[in-house]
């Protein structure tokens, strides 16, 4: 069994968020996999996938993105899953819009979201980290990741997400440095070059 979990704020007024890139990644897994209906577990919405030969539960806390880890413990607890076999896809600023990078352990960047599920599980997780691009200050942060994505950045949003739910096998196998590969060149394929989008 595996657990992966999209970070986010719940509600309508967040949907749209930067910060919700983990919950709209996880949501076109859904999809992509004609997941059950989400239900209302462990603090969060959860529903079980087949992927890949592997039993996967998504995730999507609904604890506010700061008390993640509350959520993303007591699954871990109840459905006896080790840190390793976890998997969490969060928006990363460090990284330029569209451009993925999967990593196991390290730092948290100052992301609120996996201080939190670090707090509770330890650093051994794995992350699929999203980028999102940098506001190119910092005092300017807090209002970009709670800001909406832009219309103009809709198309590589939409690619990313569809080519995370058709690679999302290779996550369950184990094989992130082919996972990073697939997605690459789909977005390359996509007309979302190097540098990323724009």
């Amino acid at each position: 069994m595996l657990l992966f979990v999209g970070l986010g704020n719940p509600g309508r007024a967040y949907a749209g968020n930067r910060h919700n890139i983990g919950f709209m990644a996880i949501a076109s897994i859904a999809r992509e996999t004609s997941a059950p209906v989400f239900r209302a577990k462990f603090q969060s919405l959860a529903s079980e996938i087949n992927l890949a030969g592997e039993r996967v539960t998504l995730l999507l806390p609904q604890t506010y993105m700061n008390e993640s880890g509350r959520a993303v413990g007591e699954a871990a607890r109840y459905l006896k899953i080790e840190p390793k076999d976890i998997v969490v896809f969060h928006d990363e600023l460090d990284l330029p819009p569209g451009k993925v990078r999967v990593k196991s352990g390290g730092g948290n960047a100052g992301h609120n979201g996996l201080k939190s599920i670090t707090a509770h599980i330890g650093n051994d997780y794995r992350r699929v980290r999203l980028g999102i691009g940098h506001p190119g200050d910092r005092a300017l942060v807090h209002n970009y990741v709670l800001g909406d994505f832009a219309k103009s950045e809709a198309p590589w949003v939409e690619s990313l997400c569809g080519a995370i739910a058709g690679n999302a096998g290779l996550l369950a196998k184990g094989d992130d440095d082919a996972f990073q590969t697939r997605i690459f060149k789909v977005m390359e394929a996509a007309g979302f070059g190097k540098d990323g989008p724009g």
